[in-house]
């Protein structure tokens, strides 16, 4: 298998950035969740004005992953304001790594973990924090292995329906 590559995305990459978002989150969620709140979720989240409101701010950064010039997942990390939830001013957000299913068990969602990993080493933060979905139990492990522990929980709502995502933190000092 060719290696997979590592590329920060911009402005320009909005194109492929919101197919990624819209074919991921889809193929993980639509099984287990109604189609109108899958539809609404993707229409506000992932519509042109949002995504390039988020691409836009400097204190997020998107990094696509590439397996033989075609974007097969990215990530999207948050500090300072940028993130979602302000636990702690001294941490990164892991706020997505999406990749296509296709390409799941393929080392891409730990590249693009250790690539947050790096960026929070190389800015100095105290920990990386994320939230996942109770019931996404590959995604939770995943976290797990990688060191995170569980240290709050919220309330998503998805359309009509108010799931919880618990919130898990990475120590790094």
């Amino acid at each position: 298998m060719n290696p997979i590559e590592i590329q920060k995305a911009t402005l320009n990459d909005l194109e492929i950035l919101q197919k990624l978002s819209i074919q991921t989150f889809t193929e993980t969620f639509a099984a287990v969740n109604t189609p109108d709140n899958i539809t609404n979720y993707i229409n506000d989240s992932f519509n042109t004005q949002q995504l390039t409101t988020e691409l836009s701010n400097t204190n997020s950064m998107f990094y696509l992953a590439y397996s033989n010039r075609v974007a097969v997942g990215y990530l999207k990390i948050n500090f300072g304001d940028a993130q979602t939830e302000t636990h702690d001013q001294n941490a990164l957000e892991v706020h997505r790594i999406y990749v296509l299913q296709t390409f799941h068990g393929k080392n891409i969602g730990q590249l693009l973990l250790n690539q947050a990993k790096k960026i929070a080493e190389n800015n100095g933060v105290a920990s990386i924090w994320l939230g996942v979905w109770e019931e996404n139990y590959r995604a939770l492990q995943f976290y797990a292995k990688n060191g995170f522990v569980v240290f709050d929980q919220h309330v998503f709502t998805l359309g009509n329906d108010k799931q919880t995502d618990l919130l898990m933190q990475l120590r790094l000092k």
